[in-house]
């Protein structure tokens, strides 16, 4: 009896003592490997998505084996041991456990890792309603912070299935279209003139042209006259900029300078009103 007991003791100690190495050795190489892709973002500018997505796969094969080395210390639990330890059981056991959709996120993260539809910290519109940038890809998940700074959470097979807009696939550079009504009586060409030249010296413009543009000199900004509204002429000017935030900024101080400036020349923008007429009755 003492010897059973004893025996019972020195197994639990040495299941502790894998449990707490396992513990260790998981989060020593979930460290450094974090340490590791941040010098190579900061130093080489690599995409770190496949890196972090390795790094967290890896980390719960670690647990894996470490409880597969637990279980092989208690008699009735060293078959499955054994089976964990050889991959023979690896798979059943998930499937055992995990949901279908569980699994589906899974195959889901990895194809998504591996073709890139979008990376860490690309801005991507989800679902035509959730915009935001990817903070995080997971064995089960994609993390998106929006601009209030919120998390939005979606399963990686459910952002698989559906349309996304990804702003930095190939190119940060964003277009903005200001749209300005004017009055009819207003000098439509120095209208244009004015909106060309509020564009072009703001500092957050970029020149979109291609070398057969500027081969064939087409304007640096190009604004047109696309409709003929009921009170109202209705201008389009295009500015782009290198990304989506300064792309925002810039369509902001347009609207606000373009304003100043029509103010200034004396161009009309139109805008609703209601004459009242009191008649006075006999």
């Amino acid at each position: 009896m003492t010897n059973s007991l004893f025996s019972d003791f020195e197994t639990l100690i040495i299941i502790g003592i894998i449990i707490a190495l396992t513990i260790c050795f998981a989060l020593v190489f979930k460290y450094l490997s974090r340490k590791k892709i941040n010098t190579l973002v900061q130093t080489k500018h690599i995409d770190p998505t496949s890196y972090v997505f390795a790094t967290k796969l890896i980390t719960a094969i670690i647990f894996i084996i470490g409880i597969s080395f637990a279980l092989i210390q208690i008699p009735e639990m060293k078959t499955l041991g054994h089976s964990l330890l050889a991959g023979a059981g690896i798979l059943s056991l998930v499937a055992g456990l995990a949901s279908q959709q569980a699994l589906s996120n899974i195959m889901s993260g990895f194809l998504i890792v591996i073709f890139k539809p979008f990376k860490i910290n690309d801005r991507i519109t989800f679902n035509q309603t959730y915009t935001g940038t990817v903070e995080e890809i997971n064995l089960r998940q994609v993390v998106l912070r929006d601009f209030e700074n919120n998390r939005i959470v979606v399963p990686n097979s459910v952002i698989s299935s559906n349309v996304i807009v990804n702003t930095n696939l190939n190119d940060t550079r964003v277009c903005k279209m200001i749209e300005i009504g004017i009055g009819y009586n207003s000098d439509i060409g120095r209208a244009l003139k004015i909106m060309e030249e509020e564009v072009i010296k703001h500092p957050l413009h970029v020149d979109n042209r291609t070398a057969e543009d500027l081969e064939n000199d087409v304007p640096e900004v190009i604004s047109r006259v696309i409709a003929l509204g009921n009170s109202s002429v209705t201008l389009k000017v295009w500015a782009y900029s290198d990304n989506a935030s300064n792309g925002f900024v810039m369509y902001c101080d347009l609207l606000r300078s373009i304003k100043e400036r029509f103010d200034k020349e004396n161009i009309e923008i139109p805008y609703n009103y209601q004459n009242v007429i009191i008649r006075e009755t006999k």
